[in-house]
Parts: C-alpha cells; sequence; structure tokens
C-alpha cells in the first residue's frame, strides 16, 4: 500500500502542525509541496488546474490522503492522524479541551493570517501587536500549571499552538517572556524525540511561514 499523501504549498503555514504530528508518530507519508508563481500574478494553475481531479469531497488544501481516506481542512487532517495514535485526549474532560482548543487556536491563528497578507501590514502591525499580550495570557491562564493544554496529555492541539507560538516568535522574539508556561511547553515540546529528530533532519522546514504575497514570513 502507498504511504499517505500530504499536499500543501510549500510553505509552512497550515501544514507544518500536520507534519509535525506524522513525523511524531513516525508515519511515513509523500510530503507533496506545490509552489505559486512569482509577483505580480502569483500563478497558482499547479493547483486550479487538478483541484477537481483528485476525488476530494470539498476541493482544498492541505489535503490528506490515506489509502480510500481523503481529507481537507487541516483539524480535520489532524484529528485524524491523532486518533489513529491516541492523540485526541484520554478522558471526555480532555477530549472536550481538545475540541475547544482546535477551534480557539484556529481564531488565533486567522488573526495571525491576516496580519501577514495585510497589503497594509507596517500600518496595521502596531495594533495586532498590541492586543497580543492579552490574546496569549488567555492561553497561558487556560494551559496553568498543566504540561499539556489538555491536561496531561499530548494531544494534537500541542502542535497547533506550537507552531502558532513559533510563527509569532518570529516577528516577536520576546512575546512570551511574560508566559513562561508557554515557553516550557515550547521547550517540552522540542525536547520529545521524534520532534527533536525531525528538526534536526534536512526535512524540516524553517522558512518560509506564509506564501510568497504575504507581507510577513516568505
Amino acid at each position: 500500500m502507498s504511504p499517505p499523501v500530504l499536499c500543501y504549498w510549500d510553505i509552512r503555514g497550515l501544514a507544518q502542525p500536520i507534519r509535525l504530528l506524522l513525523n511524531y508518530t513516525g508515519t511515513e507519508f509523500e510530503d507533496r509541496m506545490m509552489s505559486c508563481g512569482p509577483a505580480p500574478g502569483f500563478d497558482k494553475s499547479c493547483w486550479f488546474d487538478n483541484k477537481f481531479s483528485l476525488g476530494l469531497d470539498f476541493a482544498n488544501l492541505p489535503y490528506y490522503i490515506d489509502g480510500e481516506v481523503k481529507i481537507t481542512q487541516s483539524n480535520a487532517i489532524l484529528r485524524y492522524i491523532a486518533r489513529q495514535h491516541g492523540l485526541v485526549g484520554k478522558s471526555d474532560t480532555e477530549k472536550a479541551m481538545v475540541d475547544m482548543m482546535a477551534d480557539q487556536s484556529m481564531d488565533f491563528r486567522n488573526g495571525w493570517v491576516r496580519l501577514c497578507y495585510n497589503p497594509d501590514f507596517s500600518n496595521v502591525k502596531d495594533a495586532y501587536l498590541a492586543a497580543l499580550p492579552k490574546t496569549l495570557q488567555l492561553f497561558s491562564d487556560f494551559l496553568g500549571t498543566k504540561p499539556w493544554f489538555a491536561g496531561d496529555s499530548l494531544t494534537f492541539v500541542d502542535f497547533v499552538m506550537y507552531e502558532l507560538m513559533d510563527q509569532h516568535k518570529l516577528l516577536v522574539p520576546d512575546c512570551l517572556k511574560e508566559m513562561e508556561n508557554l515557553q516550557k511547553l515550547m521547550d517540552r515540546f522540542e525536547a520529545l524525540p521524534k520532534i527533536s529528530e525531525f528538526m534536526k533532519s534536512e526535512k524540516f522546514m524553517k522558512a518560509p511561514i506564509n506564501n510568497k504575497m504575504a507581507k510577513f514570513g516568505f
């Protein structure tokens, strides 16, 4: 049987938490990447010319194909992989926290992406950064003294939040200086043997985090 295929643009973006999860679980997969063209057109015909020929119910990126299972939507992909490896929470309470954090982290990401791709980035950045400590404090308060966001168990939302915090640190390196527990979670995550091994390998993508039309992160 062919290995699963993860397809996305040749950036970190929405796919990086999935790549982290797949490598953590030791899943052999094809990391299929596409490139959009240069400015000013940023041609995406490599995707648009083929998106409806793949048998996807809701053609979108990233997509994940595992045998007869074909999934789009990044959180659906993460949940699918996480369920296979017991990374969706152990108790009903943990599972509920995972579901909540998956949606809350997506809200966080959506605001971040709107900033990074905003043509007026230089003028709107200050307002975003002024609100960032309050946003991060909410996550810090929720984490509290727990080792992971859902509780004692590592779950897929830790992969998502690690990536989001790491991307923010590229813009504001000291953004977690007042949230020691968030920084310790990042350190704990990076120390996981499979993650550490992946991050030291040639497969690990450090940049870009966004696509060519972004105003930050490419």
